[in-house]
């Protein structure tokens, strides 16, 4: 699938939703245990609801680390992609995970490469 490929990712559909997944190579503890847990490290991205225009609602999270923040959000922004939440999903980690929405009404492959360049700001 060509959006997953742009993205680096395995693609798959889950309830009719394309789906690319993948995971960052962030050396992450929780309690002190190290996890390399796709709950502690995802970067998914969507599509679906495709019109008659070829575009589709296309969605976006990845873990990010507090000093990718302000670059990964303005890439984005530059972009033309709406960010839609910022937030953490664990307490005790180290080091301090946060996860960020993002989302467009494009066409899935422009979308995925916009996204592609984007990601570019992020370490490992």
């Amino acid at each position: 699938m060509q959006f997953a490929d742009i993205l680096g990712g395995t693609p798959s559909v889950v309830n009719g939703v394309c789906l690319s997944q993948r995971f960052r190579n962030i050396d992450v503890t929780i309690l002190g245990r190290p996890s390399r847990s796709p709950l502690v490290l995802p970067q998914f991205f969507s599509f679906e609801s495709l019109d008659r225009q070829g575009r589709a609602l296309n969605l976006g999270e990845t873990v990010i680390l507090q000093k990718e923040i302000n670059p990964f959000i303005s890439a984005l922004r530059k972009r033309g992609i709406k960010v839609t939440a910022l937030h953490n999903h664990w307490l005790f980690e180290n080091p301090r995970l946060m996860y960020i929405h993002f989302e467009a009404i494009e066409n899935p492959i422009i979308f995925a490469r916009k996204v592609a360049e984007a990601l570019k700001v992020l370490g490992r």
